[in-house]
């Protein structure tokens, strides 16, 4: 189901006017007296997923009744079902689209540039999204890339308009999930759109190269792809649709002919969710002669990254970056992402909590990048449609450093959640945010299901 912002904006304004009613009337309750509040439980992109069920076990039946936000289009079967011949064991789809766009991106970015050059992939990377002869399969576009077409790539996240100037989509669209029986229910999803198809770009990019013949080794092919994704860490949840997006991409522009005439190369790599593991693949892409990294997973591993990443003159390319602030990081043109960010998260995000009508909401979020980002951009429009300071607690936790470092403890911050009685718990981060739960229902959090 799709849902107009216009529409979404209506019922965010009409909750938030009834909120603020509904509090000032008072109680019938006698002075003293004590109720038990129950909490609706909310989530993000980082765990709204069929995986993080695993990350509370036998306690997965509080995830019952909670919902949340995560970027995600309308999946056709037919690509669903092409993920599934790489990975027939995938249960979530989250950034799959994104990471297969982002591959097909850069492979047509580097048809058009006549090089595997990374600065030169990179100048071509906004246009080929933007004002040229539309296309949406690698076969396709790729066949118009080596006549030296100006293409306007429309894949499988990308569908309503292109890169902004910046290297990150103009438009969006987020899903609404919710768990039920210790699962997503499919059922329940809705669509909303978000963004401003006026906000890409109109700048031309640099004229196409027509390919003559089978340029090899004189374009500097094969051109070399390095992953930088989670296969561990605290968003390895995310790895197996992430990882299967990547393989499909790879195998369909490889079966229309690769790039400058060689099959394009893949080189396995790990960003840990952790800077340091993050950096040493890296350094291992570079000395490997990668010239597009796929990643990081994380919004904070890309920020550690992308310093490295520019020093060495290659693309860092992100399926699943969200943090705001990284459209305007000091990227020397190197940067991109085909998700959106947070600014509109923020927004879809509120409109979720707020049509539940909550009187008192608490957010807490995993103390780096992505979670205050998109914290503060819920805030920022939770204070937007009309609720005071005083009905929002802002909390966070230190995500563990490693894997070998403590589980999160968040049992007081439960407590502090409970003696503010909020009726509405959005929780941010990834999976580790289990322990937030957990330590919510441990501290006598009544959760409504």
């Amino acid at each position: 189901m799709l849902v107009s912002r216009a529409s979404r904006a209506a019922v965010s304004t009409a909750c938030a006017a009834l909120l603020l009613a509904t509090s000032a009337c008072g109680s019938d309750k006698p002075e003293g007296a004590t109720t038990t509040t129950q909490v609706r439980l909310y989530g993000t992109d980082g765990n709204m997923q069929n995986s993080y069920v695993d990350e509370l076990k036998d306690r997965a039946d509080l995830l019952n009744g909670m919902k949340g936000t995560i970027p995600l289009t309308p999946l056709p079967e037919t690509f669903k079902d092409r993920l599934r011949t790489v990975d027939p064991k995938l249960k979530d789809f989250l950034y799959s689209a994104e990471t297969y766009d982002a591959v097909v991106i850069s492979a047509l970015a580097a048809q058009l540039a006549g090089t595997t050059d990374p600065g030169e992939i990179a100048k071509q990377i906004v246009g080929v999204t933007t004002g040229g002869q539309r296309c949406d399969d690698p076969g396709t576009c790729l066949q118009l890339a080596r006549a030296g077409q100006d293409i306007e790539y429309r894949g499988v996240s990308l569908t309503r308009a292109g890169f902004t100037d910046a290297g990150e989509p103009a438009t969006a669209s987020y899903a609404t999930l919710h768990f039920d029986d210790k699962k997503i229910n499919d059922g329940k999803t809705e669509f909303v759109g978000a963004g401003d198809e006026s906000a890409a770009s109109s700048k031309a990019p640099p004229r196409g190269k027509k390919q003559r013949g089978k340029p090899g080794k004189e374009a500097g092919a094969p051109l070399v792809l390095g992953g930088l994704l989670p296969k561990t860490g605290d968003l390895a949840l995310a790895y197996p649709p992430i990882a299967a997006g990547a393989a499909l991409a790879l195998k369909e522009v490889n079966a229309a002919g690769g790039v400058l005439g060689e099959p394009v190369t893949w080189i396995d790599g790990d960003d840990g969710t952790n800077p340091t593991i993050a950096k040493a693949t890296v350094a291992s892409h570079v000395s490997k002669g990668v010239h597009v990294i796929i990643g990081a997973a994380a919004s904070g591993i890309s920020r550690a990254v992308l310093p490295d990443v520019v020093a060495a003159g290659r693309v860092l390319f992100s399926p699943s970056n969200t943090d705001a602030g990284l459209t305007t990081i000091d990227d020397k043109g190197l940067y991109f992402r085909t998700a959106p960010s947070d600014i509109l998260q923020g927004r879809a995000l509120a409109d979720v909590i707020l049509r539940d009508g909550p009187h008192k909401i608490a957010i807490v979020a995993r103390k780096d990048s992505y979670g205050e980002g998109l914290q503060e951009n819920v805030r920022a429009e939770l204070e937007r449609a009309g609720v005071g300071a005083d009905r929002v607690k802002l909390l966070t936790y230190e995500p563990p450093a490693d894997a070998k470092a403590p589980p999160v403890d968040f049992s007081d911050g439960a407590r502090q959640i409970k003696d503010f009685r909020a009726d509405a718990v959005l929780v941010i981060g990834f999976g580790e945010s289990a322990r937030v739960i957990t330590a919510l229902a441990d501290a006598g959090v009544q959760i409504r299901h």
